[in-house]
């Protein structure tokens, strides 16, 4: 791309700039799909999502369908969704090199960081919800009026249930990431944390609660424990951070908008 002499970017170059990298980032959705259905299909993805049914009912309960094409279907949402999960690193990549040029070197190198730690933080949330959070659910869920109801589950809502589960953790286990890029760019401090520290569990409880597939109490006390100690985790990483700001002279107080208080 054509840079003046200070290194900028024409407003136009920046668009062709963001249409190719939007194309790219749909290119890799698609392309991850095609591979996500063929995992599926292949490689017994589908066997591990259904794998905690069958250790709650035993494998003689076998999920029904009620459509001829709902196999296919939901096949394919499975895959397409897989298919965004292996397409992530490409995405993310796409809109960092699209906004790392905004960004002054000590920036990066605290962005940098947190992208590899996302990573981590996404797959170890993933991991808890599907060997503690869903089996707890399912025994929950599945024995909590069988008194009353013949157990008979679809596969639909089942897959759509457990997927929900664990895109839920994998996604909320990525707040320390949140925080420590918002200090990285001097826009919250440990002060403004720990002062909102309250605030933050109560919305850390609607989100919980929220994202919890059918409301069990159980499993929204298993999002809100591991949140709250990320929380103050992500403090921790912020004062790092604003330490290393603050010893390095970048912006010694933080930018105008930023947030802080005490």
């Amino acid at each position: 791309m054509i840079r003046n002499s200070r290194g900028e970017m024409p407003f136009l170059d920046h668009l062709e700039e963001l249409r190719w990298r939007i194309l790219w980032s749909l290119l890799a959705i698609v392309l991850g799909a095609v591979v996500g259905f063929i995992l599926v299909v292949k490689f017994g993805v589908l066997d591990l999502l259904i794998n905690p049914y069958y250790s709650v009912m035993g494998e003689e309960v076998r999920l029904v369908f009620l459509s001829p094409t709902e196999p296919f279907f939901l096949i394919l949402r499975v895959g397409i969704l897989l298919g965004l999960v292996l397409a992530s690193p490409i995405l993310i990549y796409q809109i960092w090199a699209f906004l790392s040029p905004a960004l002054d070197r000590h920036e990066k190198r605290a962005i940098i960081p947190a992208l590899y730690m996302g990573v981590v933080l996404f797959a170890s949330g993933v991991a808890m919800s599907y060997y503690l959070a869903l089996p707890v659910t399912l025994r929950f869920l599945l024995f909590f009026a069988e008194g009353y109801f013949e157990q008979m589950l679809q596969a639909g809502p089942y897959l759509g249930f457990v997927t929900k589960l664990l895109m839920a953790f994998g996604i909320l286990f990525e707040l320390p990431v949140v925080i420590m890029i918002l200090s990285a760019l001097g826009l919250v401090t440990p002060a403004f944390l720990r002062e909102k520290r309250r605030h933050a569990i109560v919305i850390i409880t609607v989100l919980a609660s929220l994202l919890s597939p059918g409301d069990v109490v159980t499993v929204t006390a298993m999002m809100m424990a591991p949140l709250v100690l990320l929380y103050e985790f992500s403090i921790l990483l912020s004062v790092v951070i604003t330490k290393r700001r603050r010893k390095r002279d970048i912006g010694g107080d933080p930018p105008d908008g930023s947030v802080e208080t005490g």
